[in-house]
């Protein structure tokens, strides 16, 4: 089963290796890892998205807890929550594959953020699903680069993660 789990760390050099460490120690992988300060500039959140057994997340989650960067977790997963990534897609956009890649775009609700004569740069954020149904409808005209950020998430409603 796929998880969100999301860390409030102390922003101290090292923390995220110590943490990332921790995941290859156990032959663990790490799907994406996107890691930002927070309002606190003592803190950072860093948010792993990973595959695996439910039992075996747990131990993961335990072991973490015991770092002593890691403030406090929680996975996402476990609740309600809202989860998005940000894509940047650079396709091919020649004649009139120029007008089905808008239309395209403008179905995905993405925005075209750079244009030259023979090329799209395209914007999208959603979730991982979205993303990924967007590059399979871009896959006919051409796909030439792809950079995402990987997830961000969020619990809904007043679950907050913060000291």
């Amino acid at each position: 089963m796929r998880h969100i789990i999301s860390i409030l760390l102390e922003n101290e050099p090292g923390a995220l290796s110590r943490i990332v460490g921790l995941f290859s120690q156990r032959n663990f992988n790490i799907e994406t890892l996107n890691v930002a300060p927070t309002e606190d500039a003592t803190l950072s959140r860093l948010t792993v998205t990973t595959v695996g057994e439910d039992k075996v997340i747990e131990q993961i989650t335990k072991h973490l807890n015991k770092l002593i960067d890691v403030v406090k977790l929680v996975d996402l997963t476990e609740g309600s929550h809202i989860e998005r990534e940000l894509m940047l897609v650079k396709v091919k956009a020649l004649g009139a594959q120029r007008d089905e890649i808008k239309r395209t775009a403008d179905i995905f609700r993405a925005q075209i953020v750079d244009i030259t004569p023979s090329l799209y740069t395209i914007q999208i954020t959603g979730d991982t699903g979205k993303l990924d149904a967007f590059l399979a409808a871009m896959q006919p005209v051409g796909v030439l680069e792809v950079a995402r950020t990987g997830v961000s998430g969020i619990a809904r409603g007043e679950k907050v993660l913060s000291l």
